[in-house]
C-alpha cells in the first residue's frame, strides 16, 4: 500500500527507499516522528538529486568540467583564488559578468564550465552556447520574426555561458548579438570565453561604435580572467606521445 500511495502522490524517491528507511528504524528502535523525519530527508534528497540532474542537461555543457581538475599550475597568471571565489555563486546574484580572455587551448572553456556547475549545485539556472550556434538561432529568430519571444526565453536563466566570441566574423548577427548582451545588461549574468583582446572585438563586431556600447555594458560589472600561457591540449597530447613511445619523444611544453 506504500508504494501505492507513494505513486499516487508523487513522492519517487520515498516509494524507492521506505523499505529500507523502515528496516533501518526497525533495528535501531527509532520513534514513528524519526522515521517519518527520515522517509521525508529521502524524498527531499531525491528531489534535489533530480533537479540537479535536470539542470544539468538543460544547461547543454559540452562536457562536465571541474575546478579540482584544472591545472592552475599551467596558468600562473590566473588567480585561483579569485576563480575559487566566483565559483560561490555570488556574483550571478550581484547579475555580474565572467570574461575569460586568452589563446586557443588555455583552458578558457573548461574554466567557464567549472563554473557554471557551480552554479547549478549552487541553485542557479544555467545555460551554454557557443557563440557561432547563438548567432545562428538570433539570425533565424529575427528572419522569422519571433525574436522578442526567442529574447524573452533567456529571461529565466541565471547565467549564460557565451563560449568561443571571435574566431570567426558575426556579419549581420553582430547587431542581433549585442542586443542579446545588452538585454542582459543588470539583469543576468553571462561568463563570455575569447581569444581575442578587446582592442580587436571590433573586427568580430564590424562596427566600432556597436562594440564600444557592448563593452561598456558587458564590462561594467565584470571580472576580467585572463588566461596567458601555451595550449593545455597540446600539452597533454604531448605527454600522452611521450608516455606511448616510453619517453623517447621529444617533450614540448603545454598548457590548457
Amino acid at each position: 500500500m506504500v508504494d501505492l500511495y507513494c505513486k499516487e502522490l508523487k513522492l519517487p524517491g520515498l516509494r524507492k527507499s521506505f523499505r529500507e528507511v523502515a528496516r533501518e528504524a526497525l533495528a535501531q528502535g527509532r520513534s514513528h516522528t524519526e522515521f517519518l523525519a527520515a522517509c521525508l530527508a529521502q524524498e527531499v534528497l531525491s528531489r534535489r538529486e533530480s533537479r540537479l540532474r535536470s539542470r544539468m542537461n538543460q544547461a547543454k555543457f559540452p562536457a562536465v568540467k571541474t575546478l579540482e581538475s584544472f591545472d592552475f599550475t599551467a596558468i600562473p597568471d590566473l588567480s585561483k583564488p579569485e576563480v575559487l571565489a566566483l565559483a560561490q555563486g555570488d556574483f550571478i546574484r550581484r547579475k555580474e559578468n565572467v570574461v575569460c580572455l586568452g589563446n586557443s587551448g588555455t583552458g578558457k572553456t573548461h574554466i567557464a564550465i567549472a563554473l557554471g556547475v557551480a552554479a547549478i549545485a549552487a541553485g542557479y539556472r544555467v545555460r551554454f552556447v557557443q557563440v557561432v550556434n547563438l548567432v545562428q538561432e538570433l539570425l533565424q529568430a529575427n528572419a522569422e520574426y519571433r525574436l522578442p519571444k526567442y529574447l524573452k526565453g533567456w529571461q529565466k536563466v541565471d547565467l549564460v555561458i557565451c563560449d568561443e566570441l571571435g574566431y570567426i566574423g558575426l556579419g549581420p548577427g553582430g547587431p542581433l548579438l549585442f542586443q542579446f548582451l545588452a538585454e542582459r545588461y543588470e539583469r543576468g549574468s553571462v561568463i563570455v570565453t575569447s581569444n581575442l583582446e578587446f582592442s580587436r572585438w571590433g573586427e568580430v563586431f564590424g562596427d566600432a561604435t556597436l562594440t564600444a556600447a557592448l563593452l561598456d555594458r558587458l564590462t561594467h560589472h565584470a571580472h576580467i580572467l585572463l588566461f596567458n600561457g601555451q595550449s593545455y591540449r597540446f600539452k597533454e597530447s604531448r605527454e600522452r606521445q611521450v608516455a606511448a613511445t616510453g619517453g623517447t619523444a621529444e617533450k614540448g611544453v603545454v598548457n590548457n
